[in-house]
């Protein structure tokens, strides 16, 4: 091989034939900007069902002998994921590893990189690894969908508001707002069975009733389902952009005792969720996170709300149809502007430049 070419190796999450979002904004979405930067990407692990411990041992033998000089940890961390960063780099390869939402120490000490997707998330790790850490956001995977159309009207029973809310979870309640106004309609896309198959969606509301504890819970479950201002869509790769398209806001609420625990998993979530709406170009009304306060420009590219009055108040605002057109614009602009795949993919291409000394002849 030429030996301006870096030879660079994965170890996934997840297969690469059912990737799940992470494995695809992390790794397969770079490849195409990888081997343009003279990189020479394999895939050289990836389970048969995601794992973030899986069993790499006897891994580095091989790496060594195929002339590996990079080798990218996507998420995956445990003792064998340890013991094969500490044995590469006794053989002189150099390591990488990429995490999303949470920090890892240990990985950190025993890789030559971390890659975050925040600062927020670097500014978590201990001083003296913080030199070790850089932040490669994630990059929008379809820049060129996004709204024209932002409706006509200020919302009524007859024509709700429609919001579309993206998680990756179930939920069984909408947090801060519980039962929207008659006037607002709320698309809930998440980890729901298929909407066509009603037998395995009933299946999954009885066995989530039986195991929610006190009555009063499951009251609230049962008030939840029955609310026809309520939808719940299972989440695909392209249904999710189609209820995007349909949706006139974006949302994104948060409990607050969630938001207030110093040591909540939301405090270190990207701010993925957040930029994927905006470059739909929906205006955003989000509860306040460390990833998202920073791309936010409270009032002008969307709105950061706490209380359920705050709540009320923005959506109310966004009733406006030039109101939510204009800030809809503006959310795509700074989506665009500051979370571009072709942005992130330089991040991660001059990152791992620098990792191991290397500048292209072609540059």
């Amino acid at each position: 091989m030429d030996k301006n070419i870096v030879k660079i190796g994965f170890v996934l999450l997840s297969n690469s034939q059912a990737a799940i979002p992470s494995t695809r904004i992390v790794v397969l979405n770079m490849l195409p900007y990888l081997r343009a930067a003279d990189f020479d990407p394999h895939i050289v692990f990836e389970p048969a069902a995601s794992s973030m411990t899986p069993d790499v041992s006897g891994l580095a033998v091989r790496l060594k002998a195929e002339n590996f000089q990079v080798v990218f940890f996507q998420k995956v961390f445990g003792d064998s994921v340890l013991t094969l960063a500490r044995e590469l780099r006794k053989l002189g390869i150099k390591t990488v590893f990429s995490i999303c939402d949470f920090i890892n120490p240990a990985m950190c000490e025993a890789t030559d990189m971390t890659i975050v997707v925040t600062d927020h998330l670097k500014s978590l790790y201990p001083k003296e690894l913080q030199a070790k850490v850089t932040v490669v956001h994630d990059g929008i995977e379809k820049p060129m969908l996004h709204k024209t159309e932002w409706g006509g009207h200020a919302g009524s029973r007859q024509e709700p508001i429609k919001a579309v809310l993206v998680t990756s979870t179930e939920l069984d309640k909408i947090p801060l707002l519980v039962s929207p106004p008659e006037w607002l309609r709320i698309t809930i896309v998440g980890s729901y069975s298929a909407d066509d198959n009603k037998l395995r969606r009933l299946r999954d509301h009885q066995w989530r009733l039986r195991n929610i504890g006190p009555l009063g819970q499951k009251l609230d479950y049962m008030r939840f389902l029955a609310n026809p201002r309520i939808r719940c869509h299972a989440w695909g790769p392209e249904s999710v952009y189609a209820e995007m398209q349909q949706a006139d806001i974006g949302i994104i609420p948060i409990e607050p005792d969630t938001v207030r625990d110093p040591t909540g998993a939301w405090k270190l979530k990207s701010e993925n969720r957040l930029t994927l709406k905006m470059a739909m170009a929906l205006p955003v009304v989000a509860t306040p996170i460390p990833s998202y306060e920073p791309v936010i420009d409270h009032g002008k590219n969307g709105f950061l709300a706490r209380t359920p009055s705050e709540w009320l108040k923005y959506l109310s605002a966004l009733r406006d149809p030039q109101l939510r057109q204009h800030v809809g614009q503006l959310a795509r602009q700074r989506a665009l502007a500051g979370y571009s795949m072709d942005l992130q993919a330089q991040r991660l291409i001059t990152a791992l430049q620098n990792l191991i000394g290397y500048h292209s002849t072609t540059s």
